[in-house]
């Protein structure tokens, strides 16, 4: 129930599909792949949740589909998601969640007190059609990255997007569904890697 009220319209025992529920059920008790329409609902409530967007038991939920569905569907190419941010992962979505993560979190350094980030107006279409707004997210990242005081902050950012881009061939015109569920797992790990780095300095 936990799980599937995270993936609910307004998080609403009510409103959970009740075909996805017994789908989703009997996946566990057969150990099958879940359900595709599983990857779907989650992937619909992150772009329609626009304050919380990639919740922990969303991105759990996204990692568990995708990592038992490579394990019935052999895929030389795929890698296993961890738990927590890998940058060896071969994903072009999960760098692409990572790079977005990271244009984020130099808007809200730049700007303290923001009420409305990149996530509230570009995390759909960043998620699905890359192409159309990454150009416009890294021209306005120098804007922002001007307005940091910190020169430390400033290089330490230039040194992670530098890493980060350096994994990506090009912004692509679409990402599949399973590319849009590395996109948040990845956009999920390097925000929980910020919080994390912060607690610990």
């Amino acid at each position: 129930w936990r799980i599937l009220v995270n993936i609910a319209v307004q998080d609403k025992s009510d409103n959970i599909p009740p075909n996805l529920a017994g789908d989703f059920m009997r996946s566990i008790l057969n150990n099958t792949p879940y359900p595709a329409t599983l990857l779907q609902a989650v992937l619909r409530r992150i772009r329609s949740d626009t304050e919380y967007r990639v919740k922990p038991v969303r991105a759990a939920l996204l990692k568990a589909y995708l990592n038992r569905y490579h394990r019935f569907y052999q895929n030389q190419n795929y890698k296993e998601v961890a738990m927590e941010l890998d940058i060896s992962q071969p994903s072009t979505g999960y760098h692409l969640g990572r790079l977005f993560a990271a244009l984020e979190k130099i808007q809200e350094e730049a700007n303290p007190g923001l009420n409305a980030t990149i996530r509230e107006r570009y995390y759909g279409a960043a998620c699905s059609t890359p192409i159309t707004v990454f150009t416009n997210l890294l021209r306005l990242k120098n804007h922002h990255l001007a307005k940091m005081d910190s020169k430390g902050r400033v290089i330490y950012f230039e040194r992670l997007l530098g890493e980060i881009v350096g994994k990506l061939s090009q912004f692509p015109a679409h990402l599949s569904l399973h590319e849009q569920g590395l996109f948040a797992i990845g956009y999920y790990h390097q925000r929980q890697a910020f919080f994390t780095k912060t607690s610990e300095s």
